[in-house]
């Protein structure tokens, strides 16, 4: 007879929506430049590939600080993490919207990102803190998913806002969210259900370095980061800064259908993830073909997009929309090849590591685009023509190429060291 599943208590859920709701303030503050992307290079009178800068360096903080954070989750616990992070947010968006220079600007986006990079992680210790064994699983798949509201609130209401209340008024109102979000933070999360606050042993440097490169060595978590990069950066860039003009200027649309164009794509994030979560639970020795036809349908959809003669049509618009969004719940597949590939000892380590993989793709590919379109768009501005937005999400191919090629090579070396056997058997545990 089976054991009946342990009950979650109320606390739980609890502590679990006060954390999401933080992590969901955190994705709208991320977002929020993608529709605000050409008032601001109005407002700051910037060319295109210094508007890619602030999403640029935002990457590039969150990216970075991935392994930190969970280091410092691991010493401090969640609650003094996540409370940083929510104040950090609100002092760096209040910075953005009184910003009226361009370094100021950049300034306040770097804390956003790092604000942005204390929140998941948080959130994902205290789902494992908080909740039975069992539950673990689909409650991290409801957190990824759900946060995505963040960008649906970032795209809409967030385009009304600015039209409406002009830049420094949308931009302040948001912040004031995070002021809110903070004090029921000091009320009503604890670290566990145990104490309010969690404090874990202090940590050499000789043992993060090791535990770094013992997570590194391992074919898995290579595999995981190339999985990882392969997937997000499509839907990452378009929803973090260049979907918007692309949408408008790039394919002649209205704001308002940019908007609902980004919208679908986190609709299809939210959608996808609970799908693709039953799949690799039902056949995990199969993740890596999962990743490659999904990028391969990504790349074909994309082709017919940017070939199509003059601007596509709406519909094409929409399952790109779609399958671009599949892509970035696809990337968390490469955090359960990590987790199947190394010890709990380092599975921060690892998770941290191929957490970065997308970002630095995203990363490279907002540089990329914008810079591309300053040397196709004749005079600067924003006045971007059709042509210089295919030449610039061209850029896509060799990151794309890349990806797949590290992709085939590492599941091959992965396969070599991973058991098919033990692998099943663990699947098929809790």
């Amino acid at each position: 007879m089976t054991a009946p599943a342990a009950r979650t208590p109320a606390s739980a859920w609890l502590v679990w929506v006060v954390g999401l709701l933080v992590y969901l303030l955190a994705v709208f503050h991320r977002s929020s430049l993608a529709v605000a992307g050409l008032a601001a290079t109005d407002r700051f009178d910037i060319s295109a590939s210094q508007l890619a800068t602030f999403t640029m360096l935002q990457l590039l903080v969150y990216a970075g600080m991935q392994v930190p954070v969970g280091l410092l989750v691991d010493r401090f616990g969640s609650r003094s993490v996540l409370l940083t992070g929510v104040l950090l947010l609100s002092v760096a968006q209040c910075g953005f919207a009184l910003a009226t220079t361009y370094p100021l600007a950049l300034v306040a986006r770097l804390f956003v990102g790092m604000g942005d990079a204390m929140t998941f992680i948080c959130v994902l210790r205290l789902v494992s803190t908080w909740f039975p064994i069992r539950r673990i699983p689909l409650v991290t798949q409801l957190t990824g998913t759900l946060g995505q509201l963040g960008s649906v609130a970032a795209a809409v209401p967030m385009t009304w806002a600015l039209r409406d209340f002009g830049w420094t008024r949308a931009y302040l109102s948001t912040a004031s969210i995070g002021v809110v979000l903070a004090v029921v933070v000091l009320l009503l999360l604890h670290d566990s259900p145990d104490g309010r606050h969690l404090r874990g042993p202090h940590l050499s440097l000789a043992a993060v370095r090791s535990s770094l490169v013992a997570s590194w060595s391992h074919p898995g978590t290579r595999l995981g980061f190339w999985m990882h990069f392969s997937t997000q950066f499509s839907a990452t860039t378009l929803g973090l800064l260049w979907g918007y003009p692309f949408f408008v200027r790039g394919e002649g649309r209205s704001p308002e259908t940019a908007g609902l164009l980004l919208t679908v794509i986190v609709v299809a994030v939210m959608a996808a993830g609970p799908t693709l979560g039953w799949l690799v639970g039902a056949h995990p020795w199969h993740r890596s073909s999962m990743v490659l036809g999904i990028v391969a349908s990504i790349v074909v959809v994309w082709s017919v997009v940017l070939a199509w003669p003059g601007n596509a049509p709406l519909g094409l618009l929409v399952l790109l929309a779609v399958v671009v969004g599949i892509g970035g719940p696809a990337s968390m597949i490469g955090f359960d090849v990590g987790r199947t590939s190394n010890p709990s000892s380092r599975l921060a380590s690892a998770t941290g590591i191929i957490n970065q993989g997308g970002f630095y793709a995203s990363l490279t590919l907002v540089i990329a685009i914008g810079l591309i379109l300053d040397w196709r768009t004749p005079g600067g501005g924003s006045n971007y023509s059709s042509s210089a937005f295919r030449w610039a999400m061209s850029a896509q191919y060799p990151l794309w190429a890349l990806g797949l090629l590290q992709v085939w090579r590492y599941r091959r070396l992965a396969r070599g060291v991973i058991d098919r056997a033990e692998l099943e058997a663990w699947r098929g545990l809790g």
